[in-house]
């Protein structure tokens, strides 16, 4: 048996990044002689298996050939005679089709070593055009490396681009395309990813929403950037540096897709368009079959973030409204990640980026006095029906008064 240590592994070996799990390839074995040693099959469309100790992954070298659209139309072909070369052919990308031997040597048929140097992604074979999950694995790549410089190679974005016109993305189905975006957005530099399906046209075929908002202008005094696809792009860096969740960057990414249906007559302006957004939102989430969590959050976000920003000019009983429908009287609540999602947005503009949002402490502590208010007295006043709602309402106003009062005469 010949074992080596392949894709990811070593590409990331090489980078000095922390290896996270490993991939092995096995050249000279059938599915018979992996099952006499041990090895418990995983692979249902073709031969992978876990090692007995370590669960580990370990494949059976093979190639591959298409056989109809999409990126399950493929045969299999692993037999015991297909070399390490082969196997390596038919991977993505050339910092991928590397491989290490037991002795720790470098086995890089394509170039890969190079391209790591230069900070290049570029596809192997002409077999890249064959599987459209890779224009969103690259581009997934890219919103992890893109801080390290890489690059994406001319030729690799020209059949990106053939690949989109000649239709392999419509072939993508959504648990797959959310997969890679929810990888995208634990990644370094998320924006990264839709700026590379953005330069191979794929972008208006897997995400339109977010594609619609770019050539969208905004008013140049509030938004220097202009282009509210490039502002929400920088949203989400701004919400990677304030947050790991996940969440909180896809609801800085989605804020404003309200935007793209603005009357031409009113640009930049966008009056109303908060509202506008939430169903292009329900929409998006239900294509791709977001996760309800993340649903909400970017719900809520997008329906007050105004609000939030414009909160020292509202009224108390206005300010109360939002929070009790943000659900800030409840114990379980968005409203720390919310907060974060609205400064994103804040600082996601040209200029604003090292600007102190101040809403964050003021709101939070209005959400404290909210959160203390003492409700047991009205449940015993001998209240019925909307009267009971009216007067809890009359109790956090007040509340809520006292707190914006003593904040601004601190």
């Amino acid at each position: 048996m010949q074992i080596y240590l392949v894709g990811g592994a070593v590409r990331d070996q090489l980078l000095g990044y922390p290896v996270i799990e490993r991939d092995w390839l096995v050249i000279g074995e059938t599915p018979e002689s992996m099952l006499a040693q041990g090895f418990r099959p995983v692979g249902k469309d073709f031969p992978v298996f876990l090692h007995p100790d370590n669960n580990e992954e370990y494949a059976l070298a093979r190639t591959e050939r298409k056989t109809a659209p999409g990126y399950k139309g493929f045969v299999i072909h692993a037999e015991p005679d297909i070399s390490l070369e082969q196997d390596l052919l038919r991977r993505d990308l050339t910092i991928n089709a590397m491989a290490l031997d037991e002795d720790g040597q470098v086995i890089d048929p394509y170039g890969g070593q190079q391209d790591l140097q230069q900070r290049i992604f570029r596809h192997v074979s002409p077999a890249f055009a064959e599987d459209p999950v890779r224009i969103l694995r690259l581009a997934r790549f890219a919103a992890r490396y893109a801080h390290l410089g890489f690059t994406l190679a001319e030729e690799t974005r020209a059949m990106m681009q053939q690949m989109v016109e000649a239709g392999e993305v419509d072939y993508l189905v959504p648990e797959r395309v959310w997969a890679e975006l929810f990888k995208a957005l634990n990644e370094q530099t998320p924006a990264a990813f839709f700026e590379t399906l953005n330069a191979c046209g794929a972008l208006a075929k897997i995400f339109p929403e977010i594609h619609a908002l770019f050539g969208v202008p905004q008013p140049e005094q509030h938004h220097p950037e202009i282009d509210t696809g490039i502002h929400s792009l920088m949203s989400l860096q701004q919400a990677v540096l304030l947050s790991d969740n996940p969440e909180v960057r896809f609801a800085a990414l989605v804020h404003d897709l309200g935007k793209a249906l603005s009357p031409k007559d009113n640009l930049p302006h966008h009056y109303g368009h908060e509202n506008a957004g939430l169903p292009i939102l329900e929409t998006f989430c239900k294509r791709l079959r977001v996760p309800n969590s993340f649903r909400v959050l970017a719900l809520q976000v997008m329906q007050y973030h105004t609000h939030c920003h414009r909160v020292f000019d509202l009224r108390a009983s206005t300010i109360v409204d939002m929070m009790v429908a943000l659900g800030v009287t409840k114990p379980k609540n968005n409203f720390a990640l919310f907060l974060l999602a609205c400064e994103a947005d804040a600082k996601g503009r040209t200029g604003f980026e090292t600007r102190d949002y101040n809403q964050v402490r003021y709101l939070s502590r209005i959400a404290a006095a909210l959160q203390s208010v003492d409700t047991s007295s009205i449940s015993k006043s001998g209240l019925q029906g909307p009267q009971i709602g009216e007067a809890i309402r009359r109790l956090r106003i007040k509340a809520v008064r006292q707190a914006m009062n003593a904040y601004q005469q601190e």
